[in-house]
């Protein structure tokens, strides 16, 4: 595989961190309304719900190294081009 090349302009990837970043706003506000929701039940109570809760705690975990990759490819991007 080969490695990517560095863009010319740090414009779009900062356009699409922004958007990452607002999916991984609405994923913790998703991960905080399911924790509330689960209060008062113990886990494996409703499987389903487990299911569920654990899919959208995996896919906030993935989400959140996703965007802290993007926001460090930014920070990369910015000192290039600072120089």
């Amino acid at each position: 595989m080969k490695p990517k090349k560095m863009p010319e302009d740090p414009a779009p990837a900062v356009k699409k961190f922004v958007s990452d970043f607002i999916v991984e706003i609405a994923l913790v506000v998703a991960v905080a309304v399911y924790l509330v929701m689960a209060q008062g039940q113990s886990v494996g109570e409703n499987l389903s719900f487990t299911v569920v809760g654990a899919g959208l705690m995996a896919l906030a975990t993935y989400w959140t190294l996703h965007t802290a990759r993007k926001g460090l490819e930014v920070i990369a991007l910015r000192l290039h081009f600072g120089k």
